[in-house]
């Protein structure tokens, strides 16, 4: 077995004690910092969001999973350096109002981050006038990201948009969303711009959002 899927398992089962090592372990055996950040560390909390998603574990097994995430991330975040001279492009991220769940959202920072984004992070349980006030006070942000776990805040991020759209900044950013109760069909209902099912894919739809901003 190798060191990356030694170091997948581990998080998944929530051995914190283990990740500093194994994650060490697995760039030594020559897997490149982004493969293990996505493979050793990101994908076993995909795999849990879902099983969390269908009701088959509770919000304390992603905590220690998180938190043994966490543990790995930190020995392999200052390796994720961009090549990019400019940044890849601005974006806003937030856990929508009355959701305290973060653990999607942190990492598509980090990712996005790794990629050459700048992030502006306002954190959970963000109410729709302080994300139009950070849209307001960031003239240059080009994307909005936003999270929901939970089917009951969910719709904080239809008030969202719709406050956005009263202030008049809806042609301002391109909106983003993600979390375990939405889809593409959530977001093309509330009028958002794109919906990604994980944080690489997250990544890669705030690319394609950008180059179609920058059109």
């Amino acid at each position: 077995m190798s060191k990356l899927t030694e170091l997948a398992a581990c998080v998944e089962a929530g051995n914190v004690n283990e990740v500093v090592g194994l994650t060490q372990a697995a760039l030594d055996e020559g897997n490149a910092p982004l493969d293990v950040l996505n493979g050793g560390l990101v994908e076993p909390i995909n795999v849990l969001g879902e099983k969390f998603r269908l009701g088959q574990i509770y919000v304390p097994e992603l905590l220690v999973a998180s938190k043994a995430m966490k543990k790995g991330v930190e020995i392999v975040k200052p390796l994720l350096v961009s090549g990019a001279a400019d940044a890849a492009g601005k974006a806003i991220f937030a856990t929508v109002a009355g959701d305290m769940h973060d653990i999607g959202k942190n990492l598509v920072v980090l990712l996005l981050e790794s990629a050459g984004f700048e992030v502006i992070d306002l954190g959970m349980d963000v109410e729709p006038e302080d994300i139009v006030e950070a849209i307001q006070e960031n003239e240059d942000v080009d994307i909005l990201g936003m999270s929901a776990m939970l089917t009951t805040t969910m719709y904080a991020m239809q008030d969202t948009i719709e406050a956005i759209e009263e202030a008049g900044l809806r042609d301002k950013v391109k909106i983003m969303i993600g979390g375990a109760p939405v889809n593409q069909v959530f977001a093309d209902q509330i009028g958002a711009d794109g919906y990604s099912a994980n944080a690489p894919l997250a990544v890669e739809l705030a690319k394609k959002l950008m180059q179609e901003k920058n059109k």
